[in-house]
């Protein structure tokens, strides 16, 4: 018998994709009210410098390796300061705008389920970044750190007195690192590659960057974690199982796999 593809006889909805005007009114509305709910942690400098002061010694009671010794890696030559600096300003929204079109374009159940985990992570980061404003290590003299794309460009940020675009007191979480990890982790369960764990570079690279230009703690990517971990707990993958023929017990497959029954028949 030839193969035959069959619908799978789970719920259609499951794999639908969503409406694209929807889903374009939906990330750029929760867009606009993170950004806005960032500039309402501005004008808490003391606070954050104070914060900043114990997140540097609490780091060091956890004996923590010094982010310095990662800064000094790229203050070799300008070439890898500049590299990094432009990985930090040009990667960051452009990667995980590219993963979630690829997703909503070839992985609709994959792709509704990532766009809730960055939701579920991005609000998290924001009431933290409400309650924890901080400092990052490029402006607390304590660290003996300097400020990469100050020094060797690109930069993203203005003087923060004057920045009335982003809020430079919203160090933790990372969410250049919680992004990151979000499509490394997205990537590996929509695809079947055995190079797909190779896009765990990604989040290790951006540490490494976020790290080294110093624009944040260890314990603001670790803070990132631990909140993706619990939106990960909450919001589970898609998934269905379905019955082969022949075979008489289900599996479980992604929603994008069809169903080849009777073949080798």
């Amino acid at each position: 018998m030839n193969a035959r593809t069959e619908p799978s006889p789970a719920a259609p909805s499951a794999t639908a994709r969503p409406p694209l005007v929807r889903e374009l009114l939906l990330v750029a509305g929760f867009f606009l009210v993170y950004k806005f709910g960032r500039q309402l942690a501005t004008g808490h400098t003391g606070e954050a410098f104070d914060n900043a002061h114990r997140v540097w010694d609490l780091e060091r009671t956890l004996r923590l390796p010094g982010e310095g010794s990662v800064q000094s890696l790229l203050l070799h030559g300008d070439t890898f300061a500049h590299l990094a600096n432009t990985y930090y300003a040009t990667v960051h929204f452009p990667a995980t705008a590219a993963f979630l079109v690829w997703l909503y374009l070839r992985r609709p159940a994959h792709y509704v389920w990532a766009r809730r985990v960055l939701a579920a992570l991005t609000g998290a980061a924001l009431v933290v970044h409400l309650m924890f404003p901080l400092a990052p290590p490029r402006m607390l003299a304590a660290t003996g750190l300097v400020d990469t794309a100050r020094i060797y460009g690109p930069s993203v940020y203005g003087p923060p007195q004057t920045d009335h675009l982003s809020n430079q007191f919203a160090a933790m979480p990372s969410l250049h690192f919680g992004w990151a990890l979000v499509l490394a982790v997205g990537l590996i369960v929509a695809t079947r590659s055995r190079l797909r764990w190779l896009w765990l570079l990604h989040p290790l690279l951006t540490l490494l960057v976020i790290v080294g230009t110093a624009n944040h703690y260890w314990l603001d990517a670790i803070m990132a974690g631990a909140l993706l971990g619990l939106a990960l707990a909450v919001i589970h993958l898609p998934h269905r199982t379905v019955t082969t023929a022949g075979r008489g017990q289900g599996r479980p497959v992604p929603a994008e796999e069809p169903v080849l029954v009777g073949a080798g028949r």
